[in-house]
């Protein structure tokens, strides 16, 4: 799903109604048709709804969801921030179909009384204000308008962007003249607000309204990554399956005292629906390992007198490999130097597609070339820290511009790069790059990132030649768990674990999204 400017959007709107036929009075209605399914499924108990319209065509956008809310049998009430004698075109003719009460405001002395008066009762708001076009500063009766919703207690679901908002804004905003929507329903693509703003509390909905997508342009090469995009990968599976059919994953990982980030990788895998995983690790720890849940298969390795891998263990590298499907390498192997020397060598001679995560990234530092040279698909997924390190800059530079960071890596050492944090960003060797918006600070714990490794190799195992999808599908559908997961119980107890335990649920959630017109990104 494109990320376009407001620029584009305009352009976008113009080719749909002018070269491909709908009528611009067709999108606004299909705009706040879907507003209003929005709100009927997600505040199915608001029974009472004020719509806050400014003169624009957002305003219009609002008229159109009043409507069908009224005819859906709920309580509507519009309050217009100007004379109806204002509006034009479209939002003009969405006007006049109106059959709520209106009440037009054109001074805030008489907006205060109004909004005490009745709005203030309403279970729910829609902004309706102001849209993409708007440019700083927001008019007085507008910033006073917008101030009133943001000290209202019910929820408020922003039409199109939250109401003085910059539509173009890559960064997060801030500011009392910014209206603080809880939910906020976009249409044909998302804008950078939507992508970046921070301005949303919870869901952002994305609702096609007739464009088709030979029209939606964009010059921002930024996708934002929702399920619909990797629907390919969630499809019924044929009933004669077999475990063969959904690939073997081998992964590299784990030392003395870190069993767990091997365990978890390899659990996560299987979850995520690899037919087979095998873990290879020192055979120091191969018990702890395998103890962890009778379907992970382990292979022990031989070690170093600090109980990880060894170089040695290269001497059953055909082995070991000759019959895997996908290889993932880095969990809790440790920066030991024997150990650093395996990770190095492993890396060019491996033949099929490969993940490499924590330990196996530290090993590149200095020797990021072996990424270029390799002889499969590879996905390295870093945090910052791990990116700086390979990069040779610091973990303030990588944050300062992650995109950037994050394409001229990917395209120079052909790899598929997953620069992990808020709003995790991937990016592939020819410069095509997506935003994940699923996820929250409770997964800022231990082992999160091995997960992450997990579901990766298990999505590639089944689906070795989409190695693009398969990243993107990681990394969302890890943050759906982390959600889950903060759902169950909350953000200040959420261990790794727990996305691992509700990966099921996780996929179940994002199969029932498929079936929905509108799309989230969160």
């Amino acid at each position: 799903m494109k990320i376009v400017t407001a620029a584009e959007m305009r352009e976008i709107d113009r080719l749909t109604s002018e070269r491909f036929g709908v009528p611009s009075l067709k999108l606004m209605e299909n705009a706040g048709m879907a507003v209003a399914e929005f709100v009927r499924e997600r505040y199915p108990q608001a029974s009472r709804i004020a719509v806050i319209c400014g003169k624009g065509n957002n305003g219009g956008d609002g008229f159109v969801a009043a409507r069908h809310l009224h005819l859906a049998g709920k309580v509507v009430e519009v309050l217009l921030l100007a004379s109806s004698d204002d509006l034009k075109g479209d939002a003009a003719e969405m006007f006049d179909r109106l059959p709520v009460p209106t009440v037009e405001v054109v001074a805030e002395a008489q907006l205060q009384v109004e909004f005490a008066r009745s709005f203030v009762r309403s279970d729910l708001f829609l902004d309706a204000v102001l849209g993409t076009g708007f440019k700083p500063p927001v008019s007085p009766l507008y910033a006073a308008a917008i101030r009133l919703l943001n000290a209202a207690k019910a929820p408020i679901v922003a039409i199109d962007v939250p109401s003085g908002s910059e539509a173009d804004g890559v960064s997060p905003q801030a500011g009392d003249d910014i209206v603080r929507a809880e939910a906020a329903v976009t249409f044909t693509a998302p804008k950078p607000v939507n992508v970046f703003g921070d301005l949303v509390r919870k869901t952002t909905a994305v609702a096609p309204i007739g464009s088709p997508e030979e029209a939606i342009k964009s010059k921002l090469g930024l996708q934002v990554i929702t399920v619909p995009d990797f629907a390919k990968l969630l499809a019924e599976r044929p009933l004669d399956s077999n475990k063969g059919m959904y690939g073997h994953a081998l992964i590299f990982a784990g030392s003395f005292g870190k069993s767990g980030a091997a365990a978890m990788a390899g659990m996560a895998c299987l979850r995520s629906g690899a037919g087979l995983a095998t873990i290879a690790t020192p055979k120091s720890v191969l018990t702890s390992v395998a103890g962890y849940a009778p379907e992970l298969m382990t292979e022990p390795l031989a070690e170093t007198g600090a109980g990880t891998i060894a170089r040695a263990a290269l001497d059953r590298w055909d082995e070991l490999t000759n019959k895997m499907t996908v290889l993932a390498i880095g969990p809790g192997l440790t920066q030991n130097s024997e150990t650093v020397e395996f990770v190095r060598e492993a890396l060019r001679r491996t033949l099929i597609p490969t993940v490499i995560d924590a330990d196996g990234l530290n090993a590149l530092d200095g020797h990021a070339e072996l990424l270029k040279e390799a002889k499969a698909a590879t996905i390295i997924t870093p945090h910052p820290g791990e990116m700086a390190r390979l990069c040779g800059t610091s973990v303030k530079a990588v944050q300062a511009d992650r995109i950037a960071i994050a394409r001229e890596f990917a395209t120079s050492r052909n790899t598929i790069v997953v620069l992990k944090g808020y709003k995790t960003v991937v990016a592939s060797p020819s410069g095509e790059t997506w935003i994940n918006c699923t996820g929250n600070p409770g997964m800022a714990t231990g082992g999160t990132g091995d997960v992450l490794t997990g579901i990766t190799a298990g999505l590639l195992a089944q689906y070795p030649q989409e190695p693009l999808l398969c990243a993107i599908a990681a990394v969302h559908l890890h943050g759906l768990a982390g959600d889950a997961a903060k759902e169950h119980v909350g953000e200040m107890s959420l261990m790794a674990t727990d996305l691992i335990h509700l990966l099921p649920e996780t996929f179940r959630r994002a199969k029932k999204s498929l079936q929905k017109r509108l799309v989230t990104l969160n």
